[in-house]
């Protein structure tokens, strides 16, 4: 079997709960009658195909269409996207993506519809192979996989897991973490509901943890085959190959709704490819991370007894040529931070062409190294929430955490 079950699930399903506070489509404060996640929006809707039909004239007229999905939302309380609708409207969340640098090739995504899967099982597998499909040959391609969607009274499923691949991190009776201290809590509450732990090395893959709604998940093993991971390397220095590091190569977050037209796909994983910044400066730099930048610089004989010494700005750049260097030997998709700064302005210009609102969160944008020397710190953005997007839901952020440990 491709994945290994390492504990149980309840059979029973629960109807899905309202969110409280905030309307469950558009995420607006106050004021907005409460609807149930399960239930989709007229209007919602009839934004999304609106657009689809404008975008997609090979698509026909949109009147056909608007009347078909008002009289499916008034028979059953939501919709079904066409494959057409789906493809176009994971796309277009990425477009809307303010957070996202890497936007400019946001039509090469690669859609895998996968609404027919229904049980954890088969969500774990899908998974993985998700994990497969989006690096052949090392070669990453930006790809999602769509689950079902919550239905009144049908739950879909749940994916606990921030990203697909992410490495333990195992609390030590001293108070110190092997691993990722990020992901201490979340390894914890995978050993209460099962997990045996991996080797106890600081880059143990944690486990897939998926169910059905609110109910208890099922942990599933990644096969090692479906974790692309690149050891790293100086091409300068011998002695940083002896720290041991390395890194997965595909970026898969798991965690967020992709809202399209008013229904929630809480679970559709969705990959890019990573920038070297997003390794080499925040999670292996970062001082609630792997905090490497000491260990960096004492390695290179910097003086660490000063800040004026600038020893932090030194080792940041050698960790992030590491990085940059160690995935280009691998032949494993990577870019650089001055390069998608330029990409991301050809994207913005291309919307701005095409009549479109380019939103962009300024402080996500930005590289975290080097800002200034970028193109994209010269400026500022508009950010608005546009839709279809991936967004998080107050109902299901951090419950699930809070709810095994509970439970457990």
């Amino acid at each position: 079997m491709v994945v290994q079950l390492l504990t149980w699930r309840r059979s029973r399903r629960r109807a899905p709960e309202p969110v409280h506070g905030v309307n469950a489509v558009h995420g607006l404060p106050g004021g907005v009658p409460e609807r149930p996640a399960a239930y989709a929006d007229p209007a919602a809707a009839e934004e999304f195909l609106t657009m689809f039909h404008a975008e997609n004239p090979a698509a026909g007229p949109v009147k056909p269409r608007l009347r078909e999905v008002r009289a499916e939302i008034t028979r059953t309380g939501t919709y079904t996207h066409t494959p057409g609708e789906l493809a176009f409207g994971a796309r277009v969340a990425w477009r809307n993506s303010s957070k996202c640098i890497g936007r400019l090739y946001w039509r090469s995504l690669r859609v895998r519809d996968r609404r027919h899967v229904d049980t954890p099982e088969g969500v774990a597998v899908e998974c993985v192979n998700h994990l497969r499909d989006a690096a052949p040959g090392r070669r990453i391609r930006p790809t999602i996989t769509v689950f079902a969607p919550d239905r009144p009274g049908i739950p879909g499923p749940r994916i606990w897991n921030e990203q697909l691949i992410r490495y333990a991190g195992y609390e030590m009776d001293d108070g110190s973490i092997v691993g990722d201290p990020r992901y201490a809590r979340f390894t914890t509450m995978l050993r209460k509901l099962g997990w045996p732990g991996g080797g106890g090395t600081p880059f143990d893959v944690l486990p897939l943890a998926v169910s059905i709604g609110d109910g208890p998940p099922l942990l599933s093993t990644i096969p090692g085959d479906a974790v692309l991971e690149v050891p790293l390397v100086h091409p300068v220095y011998p002695w940083f190959e002896r720290l041991g590091l390395r890194w997965h190569a595909v970026p898969a977050i798991s965690n967020m709704c992709l809202e399209i037209g008013g229904i929630c796909y809480r679970a559709a994983p969705f990959n890019g490819w990573y920038m070297g910044t997003e390794i080499g400066a925040r999670n292996l730099a970062d001082a609630d991370r792997y905090d490497l930048l000491p260990t960096v610089a004492r390695s290179m004989g910097l003086d660490t007894g000063t800040d004026r010494s600038l020893w932090r700005d030194y080792a940041l750049v050698e960790l992030n040529i590491a990085v940059l260097h160690s995935f280009e030997r691998a032949g494993v998709t990577m870019t650089d931070h001055h390069t998608e700064s330029r990409r991301f302005l050809t994207h913005l210009d291309r919307e701005e062409r095409a009549g479109r609102s380019c939103p962009a969160d300024w402080s996500w944008i930005v590289p975290p190294i080097s800002a200034s020397a970028t193109p994209v710190f010269h400026r500022y953005y508009e950010d608005e929430q546009l839709s279809p997007n991936f967004v998080h839901h107050r109902d299901s952020a951090d419950r699930g955490l809070g709810r095994c440990i509970a439970l457990s």
